[in-house]
This record gives structure tokens, C-alpha cells and sequence, in this order.
């Protein structure tokens, strides 16, 4: 395999806990006694020695807790995992600092079981505190609608009761909502049928803008024209705005999208987990992902969740295996493929009256495309930030149509079936689903499975009924395109509206979008119509794709899996040996390394 393979193995042996010192202090003066000059000076010095030897006693304690997280013999609580021998750090991921430490490192959780990976957590900083209840704005005319927690009961030209709500179709700037459907209606389990498995890999939730991205630029555009910019008419606020976002981390409604998506999966699925075990879980050190998966964790088993799981934080950086971050190890894939050229021809269409409208209500500055663009995409950003944005309002509902298809062309073009990488990038996944279902662990790949952890059962572990994964957005849709989905491969055009079609990424991938997997036994195959049990047949199970609450149905993209079946369920048997050929069809080695990528 040319993809290299993470540096997480176990590592150094564990020493000993210095022994605790006790320090016993006796009177320095009997009661009864009444000191003489001589006796007080000599006292005095008594005291200031005694002062100086409580002082280095300290500084020395603390030396130890800094070398090796002790303090006073005091340990850090052990993992729990039960292994015949505790796992490790290896000692060439330790810091400088920990390499020239007099005192060797005594802690025994590896570097993926560490939720404070240190210099892997990326991009982070935190914005300008949130003050709706100063800067929202409304309409005394409209019927009052409360924020819940966010205020988009915003007057939007062209909008009419019955419309969708543009907060519903930001592509994947989207608050998390519930999907509209994929072309089949739910169906409940029938009488005998239960849930015996489920996988689930998560978005994060809603974040502070990406570094270097457009809104960014925007604000700094703006901020080197104070002095000489003046704005009227509907961006007379831009006279006294300043751009104050964060970078990366989660806002306060991505925290609340994950802990409600923990709680939403205690009541939909808890009975599937068994309260005398601890499962694995696994996010990446990017701060966003860790966040957002403690914040579900808290959800789903409460505050005390570390009792019932232990997270595995596997490093998320370039050239390193992660299936969770599949486009790390995949150096042809780019941000800025077919589907970001797709995009830039759209915006152009669409956004061409806007941008006249605003170039005309400003002076002293140059108001172009890239900044119409900007100033929509930061209705997204400063709503989920600060919960109400006053750049909504600038758009009509025609114009918030052609920003959720922006997106859908960028994300088809460069994240899926519409780029040669996209099955590629979330093969990996796939293929741990698999081995998952097959129970047993992965020795080698060809993908960007990090085979460290996946070929160990403490690590990558076969034993558990409930899987808990959280990724990216592009790497879901990726993985959506890895499964073979081709309900979601149409011919997107960049020129125009295609009206309603499969590949929404408002859909697919909002803030805090999930994918569940579940596998459903029957005690006899099912009919495909719903109407009840065939009259002879054994034990069957199924296969049943949820993403963001609603169906995707197998059979449309997989004929094997009956495209008559009014469920979407799929027989496990049968998507099993659909699965088999699509690492084929992604061809992982080729399409990531071909023509000078390298690890």
C-alpha cells in the first residue's frame, strides 16, 4: 500500500510514581514559654528557613506534575479498557519538552484515546459574545415568532407562505433540520422485527467560519476602506460594522445540534447499547469534531458519559490515514475542482442583480461579485453565531434558491459522483462498515484506513451493537458516493436552476447531519410491499440507510436490493455482496496518487 499509515501505536512502558513526602510540621514555640532576644531572632530564622523549605517542596511537586501529570503520587485516573497490558503513546509522538523532562512520562492512555491531542487541534478562536436581545430587528406588523434560540422570522422578498425557509436551504451552512425525504415514505418495524445494530457517523455542529474563507476577506476588504466607504439605503449598517467572527470552533447552536442529536439517539436507540460495557467512539483532533462529539456524547448518556464510552481521537492531518477525514490521504483531491468552477459560473448568474443593486448604494469602494457573495454566505455564519444577521434580509427568496444550489454544484463537482476522487475519499469508511458487519478487524488496505487501529480489536472493536462515528461534510457525501448511491448522480448544470433535485446538500449534509445504519431482524423475509411476512422463509435481516431522519432507499441506486420495496430496506445478504465491488469503482490508489501524488 503506498498511503502510509498512521503513527499510533503503543510505545513506552510505564514507571513508577514517585513516593508521597510528607511534610510534618512541629510547634516552634511552647506555649508557656517567654522567648528571650536572642531566642525570637533565632525563632525568626527558624520560621524563614521552614518558609523556604515549604516553598521548594512545592515547586518541586509541581515540577513533577509538569514532567509527568502527578502531583504528590497522585495519579490521573487509568483507562478502563480492558487489555492484558495497558496501551501507549509511542515515544516518538511525545514533545520535545517530554523527550528532555528529568522525570519519564507515567501515562498510560495512548495518543487516539487522548481528548486534549494538543498541537492536532487546528484552527481555533473564539468571536464577539452574542447580544440578540440588543441587535434584532422586527417587523411590529408581523405576527411574533420567539427565537428558538436563533431569530429567522426575517422579511425576505418573494417569500410566501408555504415556502421553505431560506434557513433551510444553505446548503451546508444549514441549521440542523430534519430532511424533507428522499422518495420514500417511513415505515415502522413490524410485529416480531427488531434493531440489532447501528453505525452512525455525524457531522459537527454549526462553527465559526473556516480560516481564509470568503466572509473573512470580506470583512478585511471593508475595514482597509474605512475612512473612504460609505453605505446607504439597506447596507447603511455596514458604516459601523465590523467583522468579529471566530475561527472554526463550534457556536453555541453547534453544541446544541449535537447534544439534541445525542438525545434524539438515547430515545430512538439506547436499548442497543449494554449499560455494563464502556463502547468506542471515534472523532478527530480538530477541535469542531472533538466538541462536537463530547457535546453528543453528553446527550445521549449524560455529563457522565466518559463511564460509558471511551472516545478515540484519531489525528486528523495531511498525508495521514483517516477514514474520517478520508481527503487527507488523498493528494489529488482539491477544493477547488470541477464542482468550485461550477459554482463561480452560477454565482455569476445569479447574484448579477444583486450585486448591481448594492454597487449602487455604496461610495468609495469597489462593491463586486466575490462581495454579494460574502455578504450572503454571512447571513448563515452570523446567524448561527450571534442568532440574528442583518444581511438576510438583503436577498430575495429567488436569490436564497440559487445560494443552496451554489452549493450542491460545488460539493457534487469536488466531493462527489461528480469528481473523479469523491468515491475515493470516503472508501475507507466504507470499508469499515463492512468489516464491522463481517466482524473482524482490518489487517491491510488499499484505502486510507489507518490499518494501527483497525487491526486491533481494542482500537477497532467487533463486539459492540452501537457504533458512534463523527466526520466532516464533504466526507459524508463522500461516503454517500463510496456506498454507491447513485440516487444522488444527476447532471447538475451551472447555468441554470434545475428545480428540485437528489444531490441538496441542505438535505445531505446541514450542521449536525447524521447517517444511521441500522441492521433490522425479521423472523421471516419481509414483503416488499409492506402487506406482511412471506408465508415461508427463515430469520432475515435488513439493512436500513436513515440520513437525517428519513429513508434513503437502497433499491433505487442497487437493483440487487429490490427497487419494489416500498421501505428502502435492503436484504443484508444482498448488500453485501453489492458492497464487494466498490472499492473497485473508486479506485483509491489511482485516483488519489496518479500523475505525482504522493503521500
Amino acid at each position: 500500500m503506498r498511503s502510509p499509515i498512521n503513527p499510533q501505536a503503543p510505545g513506552h512502558n510505564p514507571v513508577g510514581l514517585a513516593e508521597k513526602e510528607e511534610l510534618v510540621l512541629r510547634p516552634l514555640l511552647a506555649h508557656d514559654t517567654q522567648p528571650s532576644p536572642g531566642q525570637r531572632l533565632k525563632r525568626k530564622l527558624s520560621i524563614l528557613l521552614a518558609s523556604c523549605a515549604v516553598s521548594l517542596a512545592v515547586l518541586f511537586a509541581f515540577n513533577i506534575l509538569a514532567c509527568n501529570g502527578t502531583l504528590f503520587g497522585i495519579k490521573p485516573r487509568p483507562s478502563e479498557l480492558a487489555s492484558p497490558t495497558p496501551l501507549q503513546a509511542r515515544d516518538d509522538q511525545r514533545s520535545s519538552g517530554e523527550k528532555d523532562c528529568p522525570c519519564k512520562p507515567t501515562s498510560t492512555v495512548p495518543d487516539y484515546f487522548n481528548t486534549s491531542p494538543g498541537p492536532w487541534i487546528g484552527k481555533t478562536a473564539t468571536g464577539k459574545a452574542p447580544f440578540m436581545a440588543q441587535t434584532r430587528t422586527f417587523d411590529h406588523a408581523a405576527t411574533y415568532v420567539p427565537n428558538a434560540p436563533l431569530q429567522t422570522q426575517v422579511p425576505i422578498q418573494g417569500w410566501h407562505p408555504g415556502n421553505l425557509s431560506i434557513f433551510g436551504m444553505m446548503g451546508f451552512l444549514t441549521p440542523y433540520t430534519p430532511s424533507t425525504g428522499f422518495g420514500v415514505d417511513e415505515w415502522p418495524l413490524p410485529d416480531g422485527a427488531e434493531i440489532i445494530w447501528l453505525q452512525m457517523v455525524s457531522r459537527h455542529g454549526s462553527r465559526y467560519p473556516t480560516g481564509g474563507s470568503n466572509v473573512e476577506s470580506f470583512g478585511a476588504r471593508l475595514a482597509n476602506a474605512t475612512g473612504k466607504f460609505n453605505a446607504t439605503g439597506e447596507l447603511e449598517f455596514l458604516n459601523n460594522w465590523k467583522y468579529q467572527m471566530g475561527t472554526e470552533i463550534l457556536v453555541p447552536r453547534g453544541r446544541q445540534e449535537l447534544f439534541d442529536s445525542g438525545v434524539l439517539h438515547a430515545y430512538m436507540y439506547s436499548s442497543l447499547y449494554d449499560p455494563n460495557t464502556k463502547i468506542i467512539a471515534r472523532t478527530t483532533t480538530q477541535d469542531r469534531m472533538l466538541r462536537s462529539a463530547e457535546n453528543f456524547l453528553a446527550g445521549m448518556f449524560g455529563l457522565e458519559w466518559p463511564n460509558n464510552v471511551t472516545l478515540e481521537v484519531i489525528i486528523e492531518g495531511s498525508n495521514l490515514n483517516n477514514s474520517l477525514a478520508g481527503y487527507m490521504n488523498c493528494p489529488n483531491e482539491r477544493e477547488d475542482g470541477l464542482g468550485s468552477a461550477a459554482r463561480d459560473i452560477w454565482v455569476g448568474h445569479y447574484l448579477q442583480n444583486a450585486t448591481e443593486r448594492f454597487s449602487k448604494l455604496v461610495t468609495g469602494y469597489n462593491w463586486t461579485l466575490d462581495d454579494t457573495y460574502a455578504a450572503q454566505t454571512l447571513c448563515a455564519y452570523d446567524t448561527v453565531a450571534s442568532g440574528y444577521s442583518r444581511f438576510c434580509s438583503l436577498f430575495t427568496y429567488e436569490e436564497w434558491i440559487g445560494f443552496g444550489y451554489s452549493h450542491d454544484l460545488q460539493f457534487y463537482g469536488n466531493n462527489a459522483f461528480g469528481s473523479e476522487t469523491g468515491r475515493a475519499i470516503g472508501i475507507g469508511f466504507q470499508q469499515e462498515v463492512l468489516a464491522r458487519l463481517q466482524n473482524h478487524t482490518i489487517p491491510y488496505s488499499e484505502t486510507q484506513v489507518n490499518v494501527t487501529l483497525d487491526n486491533n480489536t481494542v482500537t477497532f472493536p467487533l463486539n459492540q451493537s452501537l457504533y458512534l462515528d463523527f466526520s466532516h461534510d464533504t466526507n459524508i457525501v463522500s461516503i454517500l458516493a463510496a456506498f454507491g448511491l447513485t440516487q444522488f448522480e444527476e447532471d447538475l448544470p451551472a447555468d441554470k436552476y434545475p428545480g428540485e433535485h437528489n444531490f441538496t446538500v441542505s438535505h445531505m449534509t446541514p450542521f449536525g447531519a447524521r447517517l444511521d445504519i441500522e441492521i433490522i431482524k425479521t423472523p421471516k423475509p419481509l414483503k416488499a410491499d409492506r402487506s406482511g411476512y412471506e408465508d415461508e422463509g427463515e430469520e432475515t435481516k435488513y439493512v436500513h440507510f436513515v440520513l437525517n431522519q428519513r429513508t434513503v432507499p437502497l433499491g433505487w441506486s442497487h437493483p440487487e436490493c429490490d427497487a419494489e420495496r416500498v421501505d428502502g430496506w435492503c436484504e443484508f445478504e444482498a448488500f453485501l455482496k453489492v458492497q464487494e465491488k466498490m472499492p473497485g469503482l473508486a479506485r483509491y490508489e489511482e485516483v488519489c496518487f496518479a500523475d505525482g501524488g504522493s503521500p
